[in-house]
């Protein structure tokens, strides 16, 4: 059984009565005894900041307060050492967070007995390269977009799978996701929903040129190589969070990560509990 001793807390600070929610979870845990790493409820979330760079070495259990966005940082934030998160919905549709605030308490007993699994998901991480040079270095549990900047016209890209050239493109852009994103942001542009323990990345057209550029998977063991080559600058962007200007020629490399997110879940819940929840599948409505 785990034993869980030092406990981050990540806070999503523009939720509604977050300081509250906050001073509540940090009672329930003093009286059980806990370390308690707290980020900032006051400050925009920033991985520089000493509390939460404490978090990413100390913490062996990251609760999260807020919704997937905060998920996607605590994420990349503890990515190195794999520990346990809970999610605690407090945003809105909540693809990743396990339970509600009010569930929180019982969530905890349970966790402290041993009473959850894990659910590990696949990670990405991903080399911006310029004339062979490395301008950039990311992770992402979601996706990675290249997409067009300032200007209201189509990118041209070049797209290589293990150094074996795929297609040329022209297009608003292109996701590169995980099983996770699936439900994100590819999902908005038609793609597919691909079941967690799924080990493959989706690549996915936004609005290309061509009607025939269709979503493709690939094996995870997979490496992906987009070369920007059209004359304007575009922008490659990681769990729509954070990212950086890409020019011509620049090449934005994706792989599968060594490392996993553990997500902390509870028995008898499902993934498509989740689906029907958060899709509204099978609820009559049109």
């Amino acid at each position: 059984m785990a034993t869980f001793q030092t406990i981050g807390i990540l806070t999503k600070p523009s939720a509604p009565n977050m300081r509250q929610r906050v001073e509540q979870v940090q009672a329930w845990l003093d009286v059980h005894r806990k370390t308690i790493l707290l980020d900032s409820t006051d400050m925009p979330p920033s991985p520089s900041c000493p509390e939460r760079q404490r978090i990413a070495k100390e913490a062996d259990l990251l609760i999260v307060l807020g919704g997937d966005g905060t998920m996607l940082s605590g994420a990349r934030l503890v990515e190195q050492r794999e520990i346990p998160i809970l999610g605690v919905n407090m945003g809105g549709l909540g693809f990743l967070t396990e339970i509600n605030f009010d569930d929180l308490p019982q969530a905890l007993e349970k966790i402290f007995s041993g009473d959850f699994h894990l659910d590990a998901r696949l990670m990405l991480r991903v080399h911006i390269r310029r004339a062979n040079q490395l301008i950039g270095s990311y992770s992402a549990l979601n996706d990675v977009v290249v997409s067009k900047g300032h200007l209201v016209r189509m990118i041209s890209t070049t797209v290589s799978v293990n150094d074996a050239f795929m297609t040329n493109m022209q297009s608003d852009g292109l996701i590169v996701s995980t099983p996770t994103g699936s439900t994100a942001y590819s999902l908005s542009t038609n793609g597919p929903i691909l079941d967690p323990g799924v080990e493959a990345l989706l690549i996915n057209p936004i609005c290309p040129h061509t009607l025939s550029h269709r979503p493709f998977l690939t094996p995870n063991t997979a490496a992906i190589s987009i070369q920007l080559t059209s004359q304007e600058p575009a922008m490659a962007t990681v769990d729509g969070q954070e990212g950086q200007e890409i020019i011509t020629g620049d090449r934005v490399e994706i792989h599968a990560s060594d490392h996993r997110t553990q997500l902390i879940r509870f028995p008898g819940r499902t993934y498509f509990e989740v689906l029907r929840t958060k899709l509204r599948w099978g609820d009559g409505s049109v």
